[in-house]
C-alpha cells in the first residue's frame, strides 16, 4: 500500500513538496484529520487538494493531502485524506481516526463503513436530501447535510453527464471545519478554473454554505 503526500509547509509557500514513505509520527493538539469518502469521478482527491489550499491562505502552517490507491475505476469507491495544523505536519499514513468525515455519495454508506475510527467528537458532511437528524448516528456524531448534487445539478457543473460534487460539498466545509473560510475556498476554486466554469463553481460553494445544515 503505497500513498503520495503532499505537505504544504508555510516556509514553502511558492512550490510543493511531495514525499513518499513513512515517517516520525508526532502528534499536535492543532491537527485536524479528515476523510473523504466517494467513488471515481466524483472529484475527492481534488477535493482534498483545494481544502488544504484553502487552510494554507487561512494561516496554518502544516497540511498534507493524499489519496488512497485503490481500483480506480469510475463509479468505484475512493478515498482521500487531508490533515491541517497550526504547526508543521510529520505524519505518514494513512488517517484512522479522523476528526472529520466528508461523504461525497450518500449510496457508499451502504457498501463502506464511513464511521470507520471517527473520534466520539467527530463530524461528518453528507452530500444528502436527508436532513441530519433522518441519520441514526446523528445521535452520537455532530452531522451535516446538504444536497451538493442538487447544487452541482442547478448550476451545471457535470463531467460526461455525471454531477460534480466536489465544489458543493466544499463550500459546506466551514461549517464544520473552523480553520477554513469560505473566502479561501473561493479564492482556490477561481485559481483551478477559469471563466464561466470558474463562476459556476464559486456559486456552488456559496449555495453550499447557505444550504447546509447541522445538528451541532
Amino acid at each position: 500500500m503505497n500513498f503520495i503526500f503532499l505537505n504544504i509547509q508555510n516556509s514553502y509557500m511558492h512550490h510543493l513538496h511531495f514525499e513518499v514513505g513513512e515517517g516520525i509520527i508526532v502528534s499536535s493538539k492543532s491537527l485536524v484529520e479528515i476523510c473523504f469518502h466517494g467513488r471515481g469521478g466524483q472529484g475527492a482527491v481534488t477535493a482534498a487538494n483545494l481544502l488544504v489550499a484553502a487552510a494554507l491562505k487561512d494561516g496554518n502552517k502544516g497540511l498534507q493531502a493524499f489519496p488512497f490507491f485503490g481500483a480506480e475505476r469510475r463509479g468505484a469507491p475512493v478515498r482521500a485524506f487531508a490533515r491541517i495544523s497550526d504547526e508543521e505536519v510529520h505524519l505518514r499514513s494513512e488517517i484512522y481516526s479522523p476528526d472529520i468525515v466528508i461523504v461525497l455519495d450518500e449510496s457508499i454508506m451502504d457498501v463502506v463503513d464511513v464511521l470507520k475510527g471517527l473520534k466520539d467528537d467527530g463530524k461528518i458532511l453528507i452530500n444528502t436530501t436527508k436532513k441530519p437528524k433522518d441519520f441514526d448516528f446523528s445521535k452520537k456524531y455532530d452531522v451535516a447535510t446538504v444536497d451538493a448534487t442538487g447544487i452541482a445539478i442547478k448550476h451545471d457543473i457535470k463531467v460526461g453527464g455525471i454531477p460534480v460534487v466536489n465544489t458543493p460539498i466544499l463550500g459546506a466545509v466551514p461549517r464544520v471545519l473552523d480553520k477554513v473560510t469560505l473566502p479561501s475556498i473561493q479564492a482556490v476554486v477561481k485559481g483551478k478554473w477559469k471563466g464561466e466554469l470558474s463562476d459556476k463553481n464559486v456559486a456552488a460553494t456559496q449555495d453550499a454554505y447557505d444550504l447546509v445544515e447541522v445538528n451541532f
